[in-house]
């Protein structure tokens, strides 16, 4: 299976008639694997922030999250697993692997569970997979 095809098939998947906004998969040195569409295009610095924060966790707290120039408030997360983030009615989930990121973005009416649970299902299953 495609790298496109886990975020067609698996993270753009269809949730109680709704759908993640935006998703990807990129590897730990920041390319892009896959994404969606309507993903944003990442600077390098927002993702040295993310990776520097599965190592240091906690470091993106005092600054936020930011994906292609947008803000989220880092909320509640697994550390060195796991990071949330917030803003305003959506937010973002984000799993890492042993290889990649696992990158989904919601806005309402998905929940922050629905996303986690679609985020972290297809990230588990990577980590299985030694990806």
């Amino acid at each position: 299976m495609s790298w496109q095809a886990y975020v067609d098939d698996h993270l753009m998947c269809d949730i109680d008639g709704h759908r993640l906004t935006a998703a990807a998969i990129l590897g730990l040195d920041g390319n892009v694997w896959a994404q969606s569409q309507s993903f944003p295009e990442l600077k390098p610095d927002e993702i040295k922030g993310i990776i520097n924060d599965f190592d240091e966790p906690g470091s993106l707290a005092p600054t936020g999250l930011y994906l292609g120039a947008a803000k989220y408030m880092v909320i509640q997360g697994e550390p060195g697993a796991v990071i949330r983030g917030k803003k305003g009615s959506g937010g973002v989930t984000i799993k890492k692997t042993t290889q990649a990121l696992i990158i989904g973005i919601y806005d309402e009416p998905l929940t922050p569970g629905q996303c986690n649970m679609v985020v972290e299902r297809l990230g588990d299953y990577l980590v299985d997979q030694s990806y």
